[in-house]
């Protein structure tokens, strides 16, 4: 289930846990990059039908306190952005930071929920590939090209049917509004506003008015899959905002 993608060293840690697709593999490009600066650990979600926020928040933390025992920094996307946050809360002793992207306190869409777990329950799971590609448009960036979109795809195979049909399910009752104000770690807000599945840039919104300590940046141009676009660079985004979250510490 879990997966340390680069040689730890004695440097600051950041895992990567991922949205719906629960297999990390959507990080491919990301990871040599962030990997100059952080030591990356992945964490495959578990292809689980028992699996409960909880107990993939507890999951979370056991890794944490494996790989990095003073705490990591979470970089969760989508599910994994709710995911993360609820870890950050459930267990801030282990939490350094939180890069959100894409990512919600709730889902107000109770409609697309509920037809999304009917589809699971209806559709054969070997024709979910040809509805990925039937949603390109809504779910991609308009200037994904074609080789961003052979990947996205040719990874999207290696998703387990129990633990995504799992994850709907845990959305259904993921609510964590009222308890925002709670998160204490430094928090890097990341959106696209051109993200055609979630409201994303709305939902960075809210939650940089309610998180303490939370930066905001939109992504000019991206939708819903952005980490996988040619030419999106966290490093970019999350490098000047650690350093300086750093240089906040010592000058405090």
């Amino acid at each position: 289930m879990k997966r340390h993608l680069s040689d730890l060293t004695d440097g600051e840690t950041i895992i990567l846990v991922p949205g719906l697709d629960g297999t990390a593999l959507l990080f491919y490009r990301q990871i040599p990059l962030l990997a100059e600066r952080f030591n990356v650990v992945a964490f495959p979600l578990p292809d689980d039908s028992t699996a409960t926020m909880e107990s993939l928040v507890a999951d979370l933390a056991a890794l944490i306190e494996e790989v990095a025992p003073h705490g990591a920094v979470l970089l969760g996307e989508s599910f994994g952005g709710a995911l993360s946050m609820s870890t950050a809360l459930a267990r801030p002793d282990l939490v350094t930071g939180l890069v959100i992207v894409n990512s919600f306190p709730w889902l107000h869409d109770r409609l697309q929920l509920n037809v999304g777990r009917l589809l699971m329950k209806v559709v054969p799971w070997a024709a979910m590939p040809f509805i990925r590609r039937g949603t390109e448009s809504r779910i991609h960036s308009a200037h994904t090209n074609a080789e961003d979109l052979r990947e996205f795809h040719e990874r999207m195979l290696h998703i387990g049917r129990d633990g995504y049909r799992r994850r709907l399910t845990i959305l259904r009752s993921y609510d964590i509004r009222r308890r925002l104000q709670d998160i204490s770690v430094p928090t890097l807000l990341l959106a696209g506003d051109e993200d055609r599945l979630l409201p994303s840039a709305k939902w960075a919104r809210y939650m940089h008015q309610r998180i303490p300590n939370a930066r905001l940046t939109i992504l000019p141009g991206y939708g819903h899959v952005c980490l996988t676009t040619h030419d999106l660079d966290l490093r970019q985004h999350v490098l000047p905002w650690w350093e300086s979250r750093k240089s906040d510490r010592s000058e405090a």
